[in-house]
């Protein structure tokens, strides 16, 4: 008799996003959904880079608000943080999960704050982000960050060792 069971191969593998708990409650389902980037870290390959993609589409209309209201939604999604990281590693059951990647949502927000003030919203967003200088100051913002969120330079990279939970 054959066993069919063996022949089934399972489908998940070491790098994958672990589900939550069933019993988790309703606000631990948000902190979950928040950390793994309303699903853009959930990508087996380069979950970092997915979820900054996902940090960048989020990015653009918020951009249109305005720099202070830009500013006040980034400093926001920094100083949580560490508690939306730190919680979504413990219903994860682990440390440092690749798909957790709302650090990678602050940081990209971060690093667009510069294009906000400098002019991106000036006028109307809409207009300004159609011309060539913006989309490409983008591309370049994303390209430089990801660079530097790969390599972790200090004082990145002794934070990202030293700080935990996030």
């Amino acid at each position: 008799m054959i066993d069919h069971n063996l022949s089934k191969p399972d489908i998940r593998q070491a790098n994958d996003c672990p589900p939550l708990p069933a019993n988790a409650s309703a606000f631990d389902r948000l902190v979950y959904w928040l950390g793994i980037g309303l699903g853009s870290g959930l990508p087996r390959r380069a979950p970092g880079t997915w979820g900054t993609v996902g940090a960048l589409i989020v990015a653009i209309p918020l951009l249109s608000l305005g720099f202070v209201p830009f500013l006040v939604i980034t400093i926001l999604a920094c100083l949580l943080g560490n508690a939306i990281c730190g919680r979504t590693s413990e219903l994860m059951g682990g440390h440092d999960n690749p798909h957790i990647v709302w650090d990678e949502w602050a940081g990209m927000w971060l690093t667009l704050l510069p294009l906000s003030y400098m002019g991106i919203a000036n006028g109307s967003f809409w207009q300004n982000f159609t011309q060539i200088p913006t989309i490409l100051a983008i591309i370049i913002a994303f390209i430089l960050f990801r660079f530097f969120d790969i390599i972790k330079p200090p004082p990145i990279g002794w934070a990202d060792n030293k700080v935990a939970g996030g």
